[in-house]
């Protein structure tokens, strides 16, 4: 398993429905937070070292309601501080 970081553009006051729908429909999920600056909400996913990320955005991710538009972030190693 790996960390996926997506950042995540929501229609105009549907931030609040759309990180609900997040949170209780892809299980991969592991934190999800509200944020200022361009985007409204960031997600964090675990996914399978053999998924396919783009699969797993274009195909689960973006089919949310109310989702936007998203910038990916995949990681390679974690660093233990």
């Amino acid at each position: 398993m790996h960390a996926v970081f997506v950042m995540i553009k929501c229609e105009l006051g549907t931030s609040y429905e759309v990180a609900a729908h997040i949170a209780d429909n892809i299980e991969e999920t592991s934190e999800l937070y509200s944020v200022s600056g361009d985007y409204d909400l960031l997600a964090k996913f675990h996914v399978g070292d053999d998924d396919d990320v783009g699969h797993f955005v274009c195909d689960r991710l973006h089919k949310t309601p109310h989702l936007r538009d998203t910038f990916t972030l995949d990681t390679f190693n974690a660093f233990t501080v």
